[in-house]
């Protein structure tokens, strides 16, 4: 095993192992325990008590975060000439359609978000092996097939997320940048976790919220008492 340096050390050190920290706690020790030279993201996972392989135990929704993602989101928005301008005006960094759909079958896909409307969504149907497995893939659900492409992208650029519980019952994303404030970190911490409460599904039985962790991009999890976010 490979010997601890001191800054490791005093880091690990931090984080008393078994404790549930309240979520102001959480907030501020992560910005504590991360030493990375870069900007790092601020994850939160929460494991939830449902079984996702049944169609009424799926969650899954959006959320806008208050205090934005911290970071930037290229959107590309794919949409009729008529949309363009308002798009552009939106803040969308790439507007247009045929020449773009074009591009992504060579290969390109340097973006974040794609926000296209339903008479568009024919052509960008066959990208689906493409966009598919980079979660790139439109979708109503997620506000991302939307006859306002300019509200759309505007919430993106605002810290407009969507979230989904994977196949073992966790719900994984970023809240947000280390080089934020505790306060802008517990805010869209807080408004996340009561995105996904609202949206507990009348089938999921006992505890629905088993477990909430916070961490940054190369830091370990923090463990935040559920209690605490009320």
């Amino acid at each position: 095993m490979s010997k601890l340096t001191k800054n490791q050390k005093s880091v690990a050190d931090k984080v008393e192992v078994g404790k549930a920290y309240s979520l102001q706690e959480a907030v501020e020790l992560v910005k504590e325990i991360t030493t990375t030279k870069f900007d790092a993201s601020v994850d939160i996972d929460v494991r939830l008590g449902v079984d996702p392989r049944k169609a009424n135990q799926m969650v899954r929704g959006v959320v806008s975060l208050p205090n934005g993602t911290g970071k930037v989101t290229r959107v590309l928005a794919l949409c009729t000439p008529d949309q363009e301008a308002a798009a552009k005006e939106a803040g969308a960094d790439y507007v247009g359609l045929e020449e773009y759909i074009e591009k992504i079958k060579g290969g390109w896909t340097d973006i974040d978000v794609i926000i296209t409307m339903p008479s568009c969504m024919g052509k960008i149907g066959p990208l689906g092996r493409i966009l598919g497995p980079r979660g790139l893939m439109p979708n109503p659900k997620s506000g991302t097939v939307t006859m306002d492409v300019a509200k759309a992208v505007k919430e993106v650029k605002q810290g407009k997320i969507d979230f989904k519980v994977d196949k073992t019952g966790i719900i994984h994303t970023s809240i947000g940048k280390v080089s934020m404030t505790p306060e802008q970190l517990y805010g869209n911490a807080k408004e996340f976790i009561a995105t996904v409460v609202k949206l507990k599904p009348a089938a999921a039985k006992g505890t629905y919220m088993k477990s909430i962790f916070i961490s940054s991009t190369m830091s370990k999890g923090i463990k935040v008492d559920p209690k605490t976010v009320d």
